[in-house]
C-alpha cells in the first residue's frame, strides 16, 4: 500500500472520520481487558480499544506543531544486512527538531542542519524511549490524551508513558524487559514485530553487554542470524505480527523482542505496566549491575561509554551499586511485610474456617495449592482464549520464517553441531568416571589438552565471564539465595 512521506495511505484521515460516525462502543470493558492482560501468557493485539483517544491524531507533523521546535536526540543506525546486532553503542547520534526529522526524511532537496552527513537512503533516525514527563514538561495536559484506564488501570495515562518516533528501517535490537508487561499503542505507520517466548532464552544467547538496567539483549540479530555462530537459534518459537495504527499490542512479561519500523515515519506509544514479580526482578537486577559493574570498570575504567547503553546514566561506582542492591532487598521485604499482613488479616476474618479444617489442611496444603494455582492459571487463560475474535487477535507462532540463505546453507552444519555435542557429552561422561578413579588433576589435564588443541579456541574475555555470572537463571538463583539467607 503506498503511503505519503509521513507513513499515512492516501485517504487515511478520511476514512477514520468515517469511521468514527455513530456510537462505538469498546469491545471490553477496562475490568474485561485488565483480566486478560494479567492471565494472557502470549502476546495478542487489542483492536477497536482507542479509537476515541485524543492521542490518536498524535502523527509527527502533529507532535511538531505541540514542541514547538524544541529538541530531540535522534539515533542515527546503517540500513545494513550485517549479522550483528546495531547496538545503541555503536549508533550517533543527532539533536533535532521534528520539523528537520520531517524534511530530512521526506527527502526535500538541499536539506542543511543536523541531518546533512546523513544520507536518508543508507540511515535511519530513531527518536525512542522519550519519556512524556521529559518531552511534555511545559505542556502536562497532553498527558489526558493517552487513556490508559480503558485497559483496567485507573489514573494512568501520558505521564506514565514513552513516545517513539522513527523513519523506515529504524530499530531496536532483540531484547527481553526484565520489569512488567508491555502495552503499545501504534499510532502512526506500521512496525513489525518478532517476538520469541521466554523458554526460549537459551536460543537466543542473552547477553548484558551492553549493559542497561532492566534490558537483556540478545547476540544475535534476529533478521539475519549467524546460525554457524548461534546453532541454538533454530529452536527458538518466532512470532511475528504487523502492527497497524489504532492498535493496541499486549506484550507479556519476559517475551524478547525484536521491532522495527517498515513505513517511511512510525509513531508509537508504550506503557510498563507494574507486576508483582517486579520486587524480586529488582533485587535480580541490582546484582546484576554490581556485577557488570565491578568487571568492566575494573577492566577499563576510563571508557565506561564502550560497555554502559547511552540511555544508562547513573553512577557507576560500587558505594552507589551497594545502595542499589541494598534499596532493593529492604523493599522486597517490605512488599512481603505488607502483602503478609493483607493476608493475615484475611485469614482473621475467615479463621473460624480455618481452624476446623486444619488438621486436614496441614496434610494436604502444599498439594491443594499447587492444583488450585494450576487450575486458576488454567481455566482463566481458557477463558481468555474463548474471547479471541476480531477485537483480541493472538499473536501465533510464525509457521515459516523468513527464507535465508545462510540458514539454508547450515543445515547441515547445525546437524554436525548436533553430533558434536553429543561427542563432547560423552567425553565429559567419560572425565566424570575417571575422576572418581585417579582425582581431579587427571581431568584437568585432559581438559587443558583439549584447550591446546581445539582449533577455535580463543582466552576467556570479561564479557564471556560476564555472560555467565549476569545470565538471567543465574541471577535468579543469586537473588532467591540472598533473600533466603537474610530471612534467616
Amino acid at each position: 500500500m503506498a503511503t505519503d512521506c509521513e507513513g499515512r495511505a492516501p485517504g487515511t484521515e478520511a476514512a477514520v472520520a468515517v469511521a468514527e460516525e455513530g456510537d462505538r462502543v469498546k469491545p471490553f470493558t477496562p475490568e474485561k481487558a485488565k483480566e486478560i492482560i494479567m492471565s494472557l501468557q502470549q502476546p495478542a493485539i487489542f483492536c477497536n480499544m482507542v479509537f476515541d483517544w485524543p492521542a490518536q491524531h498524535w502523527t509527527a507533523k502533529h507532535l511538531s506543531e505541540v514542541l514547538q521546535g524544541k529538541q530531540i536526540r535522534f539515533r542515527m543506525g546503517l540500513r545494513s544486512t550485517d549479522t550483528v546486532p546495531q547496538f545503541e553503542t555503536a549508533c550517533s547520534y543527532v539533536d533535532a527538531t521534528l520539523e528537520e526529522f520531517l524534511a530530512w526524511n521526506c527527502d526535500h532537496s538541499n536539506v542543511s542542519g543536523p541531518f546533512k552527513d546523513y544520507d536518508r537512503s543508507k540511515f535511519w533516525a530513531y527518536a525512542d524511549y522519550k519519556y512524556f514527563v521529559n518531552l511534555f514538561e511545559d505542556k502536562t495536559d497532553v498527558f489526558q490524551e493517552v487513556i490508559w484506564s480503558d485497559f483496567g488501570f485507573p489514573g494512568r495515562n501520558g505521564q506514565e508513558s514513552t513516545l517513539w518516533i522513527g523513519s523506515l528501517g529504524a530499530h531496536t535490537p532483540c531484547h527481553l524487559d526484565s520489569y512488567g508487561c508491555n502495552l503499545v499503542f501504534q499510532v502512526q505507520g506500521r512496525k513489525q514485530w518478532h517476538l520469541f517466548p521466554p523458554e526460549d532464552t537459551p536460543s537466543l544467547y542473552p547477553t548484558r553487554i551492553p549493559y542497561e538496567e532492566s534490558s537483556v539483549f540478545s547476540k544475535i540479530n534476529v533478521v539475519n542470524p549467524d546460525l554457524k555462530r548461534f546453532p541454538q537459534f533454530q529452536k527458538a518459537r518466532r512470532h511475528t505480527v504487523t502492527l497497524s495504527p489504532g492498535q493496541v499490542l499486549f506484550v507479556p512479561r519476559h517475551w524478547w523482542h525484536y521491532v522495527e519500523s517498515i513505513d517511511p515515519v512510525t509513531v508509537s506509544i508504550n506503557s510498563w505496566i507494574e507486576l508483582e514479580e517486579d520486587h524480586l526482578a529488582r533485587v535480580e537486577e541490582a546484582i546484576t549491575r554490581m556485577l557488570v559493574c565491578a568487571l568492566k570498570t575494573a577492566e577499563d575504567p576510563h571508557h565506561p561509554r564502550a560497555w554502559l547503553n547511552p540511555t544508562e546514566v547513573e553512577e557507576t561506582s560500587h558505594e552507589v551499586n551497594c545502595c542499589y542492591l541494598n534499596d532493593a532487598v529492604c523493599a522486597f521485604f517490605a512488599h512481603c511485610g505488607k502483602a503478609k499482613e493483607v493476608e493475615m488479616q484475611a485469614l482473621s476474618v475467615n479463621g473460624e474456617n480455618w481452624r476446623k479444617e486444619e488438621p486436614r489442611r496441614q496434610d494436604h496444603m502444599e498439594v491443594e495449592q499447587a492444583h488450585s494455582q494450576c487450575f486458576t492459571v488454567q481455566t482463566e487463560t481458557q477463558e481468555v482464549t474463548c474471547l479471541f475474535g476480531p477485537d483480541l487477535v493472538p499473536v501465533t507462532p510464525t509457521s515459516d520464517d523468513p527464507p535465508s540463505e545462510k540458514g539454508c546453507a547450515l543445515e547441515n552444519d547445525s546437524k554436525e553441531c548436533v553430533d558434536r555435542d553429543g561427542e563432547h557429552a560423552t567425553e565429559l561422561s567419560c572425565a566424570r568416571r575417571q575422576q572418581t578413579r585417579r582425582g581431579a588433576s587427571a581431568v584437568a589435564e585432559q581438559v587443558t589438552s583439549r584447550c591446546a588443541v581445539a582449533p577455535s579456541w580463543t582466552s576467556v574475555s570479561t564479557d564471556d565471564l560476564l555472560d555467565c555470572l549476569v545470565n538471567p537463571q543465574v541471577t535468579r538463583l543469586v537473588a532467591q539465595l540472598l533473600i533466603q539467607g537474610k530471612s534467616l
